[in-house]
């Protein structure tokens, strides 16, 4: 039977993002020793792997502050883009932040009494100025957006070095009170009418930045969710929420898996873990993660270029005069390149980092900024980088509950992965990084099509259920 494939394209040096290309269609591979043996790409259906369960950004403050900037229109236009399935990224997993991260205006906490150890002072006003508007604005344009929040740090009262930045540790003696302190956080916003799927323990459990940050060993994150927080979201009727560990980045994904999830205490109260790009690819440690815990699930929690948007200047990556090779070129190879290799290892889900910052990459309370999909511009309207394009290769078109299947590819020149989605229909998305463009035979179940994916190109494919072409 022949199925009918659509071909979406994104080629900058022509201009082109997300260009949809002459549909092709699948035909029996009669072709025998026709001199394309060498350049096949196989797709294999019948080989499943780890269920895809979405993609999506973060609601930080930074993200709220530039989202209130923009006049209804543009803010329409933003979140269309974002959530919208069949217009935009179709975002459906989403970030929050519990207290101020390094990309809020100021630092803050929801309790900043001194030893106020029953919480009476608790209060997330802070966050109904700009936060909360905006998830509930992206919640009506993605009615089923699942949400997860991660502390960047407690309230200076409860650290080991009295402040919420320069790393420290939670205080022994505030555990029970921080445990209750995020559950109080989780109802609170229930209360607003925004229900929150799960927690990270704690953003990047082992880095001393300049800005909020807190350290955890792997035994005492371990002992604390087990003895103090797992314990405190059953007694609050939150005992459903999802915890994961680690939200750090992936060369220790396996160490840190290995000492957390050492007993069945431990394994039973985590739903899985979170990782960071900043490190390198390290996609053999999620890998191995997935197959010593194939039952948890595996989350990319955050990932961003780290410079300022618009910044100048060719880094002769590609070595091609004919590519505009700004940093933002570089970033939305390196997204593709961090999504392929996350989904071939084993990652569920996919989370980049803020969702709209101004020129400066910011704002932040602390110095410099970093480059997001989207830039909000100073006379109050709002750009894309290409990096938004090439997220939208992948979330578009992988739908939640969508699964990776089995693939071949005949050289190294090419990156790949290919998912089927509930509908049967399936996506393979091809990089070529290279400054050659390359041909293809595209087998599926004794069919072919011929296909060319130029240099310098990110492509996604999709094959039409069968079901879908039986209606036909």
């Amino acid at each position: 039977m022949e199925r009918r494939v659509k071909v979406y394209l994104t080629d900058i040096r022509n201009g082109r993002r997300l260009s949809e290309e002459t549909p092709l269609v699948f035909k029996a591979d009669k072709s025998g020793n026709d001199g394309n043996e060498g350049h096949v790409l196989n797709v294999y259906d019948q080989v499943k792997y780890q269920e895809i369960l979405g993609f999506g950004g973060a609601f930080t403050q930074a993200a709220a502050v530039n989202y209130k900037k923009l006049d209804e229109a543009q803010r329409e236009e933003v979140l269309t883009a974002y959530f919208d399935r069949e217009k935009g990224l179709g975002y459906s997993f989403c970030r929050l932040t519990i207290n101020s991260c390094d990309f809020s205006t100021e630092m803050y906490s929801y309790d900043d009494t001194p030893e106020d150890f029953e919480l009476k002072d608790f209060s997330i006003a802070r966050d109904r100025e700009d936060v909360i508007p905006m998830v509930h604005a992206a919640r009506e344009k993605a009615s089923e957006l699942l949400l997860f929040a991660s502390p960047w740090s407690p309230p200076a009262w409860m650290k080991t070095n009295g402040k919420m930045d320069k790393g420290g540790f939670l205080r022994a003696d505030c555990r029970q009170v921080w445990a209750d302190y995020t559950a109080r956080y989780l109802q609170a916003y229930e209360k607003e009418g925004i229900p929150i799927w799960g927690v990270t323990v704690q953003n990047e459990a082992k880095a001393e930045q300049g800005w909020e940050s807190c350290h955890y060993e792997a035994g005492e994150e371990r002992d604390f969710v087990t003895g103090f927080l797992k314990p405190a979201y059953e007694k609050a009727g939150l005992g459903d929420r999802k915890i994961f560990f680690w939200d750090h980045n992936k060369e220790r994904a396996v160490d840190r898996g290995l000492e957390t999830l050492c007993n069945e205490r431990s394994r039973a109260a985590f739903d899985g873990m979170a990782v960071h790009w900043y490190s390198g690819d390290h996609f053999e440690a999620v890998d191995l993660t997935k197959k010593c815990y194939p039952d948890k699930i595996l989350m990319s929690s955050e990932c961003c270029a780290l410079h300022e948007p618009g910044k100048a200047g060719i880094t002769g990556l590609f070595g091609d005069p004919k590519l505009p090779e700004t940093v933002e070129t570089e970033d939305a190879f390196a997204y593709a390149h961090d999504l392929i290799g996350n989904l071939n290892a084993g990652m569920n889900r996919w989370i980049d980092w803020n969702l709209i910052v101004d020129k400066n990459g910011g704002p932040r309370h602390v110095p410099s900024g970093f480059a997001a999909p989207m830039i909000a511009n100073e006379d109050g309207t709002y750009r894309k980088n290409l990096t938004f394009d090439f997220i939208a290769h992948f979330s578009r078109y992988i739908l939640p509950g969508a699964k990776r299947i089995g693939f071949s590819k005949c050289d190294a020149e090419i990156e790949m992965t290919a998912a089927q989605n509930v509908d049967g229909s399936i996506v393979a998305v091809i990089l070529n990084k290279t400054r050659a463009d390359r041909q293809y035979a595209i087998r599926l179940e004794g069919n072919v099509i011929r296909i060319r994916i130029p240099a310098y190109t990110l492509s996604t494919i999709v094959i039409e259920s069968q079901q879908e072409e039986k209606k036909k």
